[in-house]
């Protein structure tokens, strides 16, 4: 039996249950529309009044119209509902006497059916189902015996046992249909949402580079001008020519660092492309705007998936940049290569390290962090290893990880 713990919240809940209902109402009407009809028959046969034909179908329709309504009414009425749809059946019986039969063994199962798609409790299920046997015997007795008794129960139970099945299937198809739309749409939510985070990590991003690029560029290039003034008006004007000197080397390794952080914000989906492909134009790229060589080695035998090979390159081009802006190297080795079914990635650089110590400590420098959170996405393992002599960075994660776009 379906319990609320399947669902987040009671709306989820509620939600269900309506859709469940709404799309139980055809087939209900159907079948009480055919019990309407047998009932008007077999009353034709023996005596059939206008008045009591008038009452029967008034009754009749106001019964329907709770069965096609059942969906509106809150789970706090629905005791009421069971109660006046018994009652109203009764009527109907007594209006009907020679079809009563027809009217207590086709209506009350549809009762007790409905109480399985309204209800996620077996202790109601089996109070309302008590409640409508209870009423099929009253009613038979009330009416008179001139039936078979043991033929009307057999014929109810077996009634009974029909609509108790068919509900059961019809509930649980309509319930998982309606549970997996649920999920979509809480997908979809989760889909929209890590759009947005997607969003705002990448404006973040776009934040950090322009500070550690444009904003401490023309910072450096403002005090170095200060300097310059100092000195021109001292008439120390051969120091102040080497402050000009070193403003224009910073000003050039500004440039350069701005170029290589547009250059990847335009870079196409590497998801759509192939991946050597996409390493050897973002080293093209780091080259034209840095001028520092690039020895690579690039060797992918595996289809890799849309995410593993953007995280992938976001990695490559990370660590490039941060080669570029803190290593103060002239040489950088890439290497990519696929080994027992996982991908290894290794950079390193002759540049003058740093301390890895510090790394996630020092406010306003988040790259390698990045770095981190990048490979924990893709299920792999980071290793950085830096000296006085360099910096090497190994990345080692399955090939087959992520979601095959």
């Amino acid at each position: 039996m379906r319990t609320m713990h399947l669902f987040k919240t009671k709306n989820e809940l509620q939600k269900l249950r309506i859709d469940e209902l709404m799309v139980a109402r055809i087939p209900v009407l159907i079948w009480v529309s055919l019990v309407y009809a047998a009932s008007m028959i077999l009353q034709s046969i023996g005596e059939l009044t206008l008045l009591n034909a008038l009452l029967f179908t008034i009754v009749y329709i106001v019964h329907a119209t709770l069965h096609w309504s059942l969906y509106r009414i809150s789970l706090s009425k629905a005791w009421l509902y069971f109660i006046i749809q018994g009652l109203l059946i009764f009527t109907c019986a007594l209006l009907m006497p020679d079809s009563s039969p027809a009217v207590i063994i086709g209506l009350f199962p549809v009762l007790i059916g409905q109480s399985i798609g309204l209800f996620y409790q077996r202790r109601k299920i089996a109070l309302v189902s008590l409640y409508c046997i209870s009423m099929f015997f009253y009613t038979i007795i009330y009416v008179g015996d001139e039936y078979d008794l043991v033929l009307l129960v057999l014929l109810f139970l077996l009634m009974l046992i029909v609509v108790g099945a068919y509900a059961s299937m019809f509930f649980q198809q309509v319930h998982a249909r309606i549970r997996t739309q649920i999920f979509l749409e809480d997908l979809e939510k989760a889909h929209k949402k890590v759009e947005e985070l997607t969003l705002a990590n990448e404006r973040q991003r776009l934040a950090r580079d322009l500070h550690d690029t444009l904003a401490q560029g023309v910072a450096g290039l403002i005090m170095q001008l200060e300097a310059v003034n100092a000195h021109i008006t001292q008439g120390n004007i051969q120091r102040a020519q080497e402050f000009v000197g070193v403003s224009m080397s910073q000003a050039r390794r500004t440039l350069a660092e701005a170029r290589l952080a547009i250059d990847n914000l335009r870079a196409k989906s590497v998801s759509k492309t192939d991946f050597e492909e996409a390493v050897r134009d973002e080293v093209h790229r780091f080259n034209q705007a840095t001028g520092i060589d690039v020895m690579q080695q690039l060797k992918i035998a595996s289809v890799m998936t849309g995410t593993l090979k953007e995280h992938s390159l976001q990695i490559i081009s990370e660590c490039l940049m941060n080669v570029a802006k803190h290593a103060k190297a002239d040489k950088v080795w890439i290497n990519v290569q696929e080994q027992n079914n996982r991908i290894q990635i290794e950079i390193k650089d002759n540049g003058v390290g740093f301390d890895t110590n510090v790394i996630g400590k020092k406010t306003g420098h988040y790259g390698l962090l990045g770095l981190y959170e990048r490979v924990r996405l893709i299920g792999g393992e980071i290793t950085i290893k830096s000296l006085s002599s360099g910096t090497r960075i190994q990345i080692e994660a399955p090939v087959n990880k992520g979601d095959g776009i």
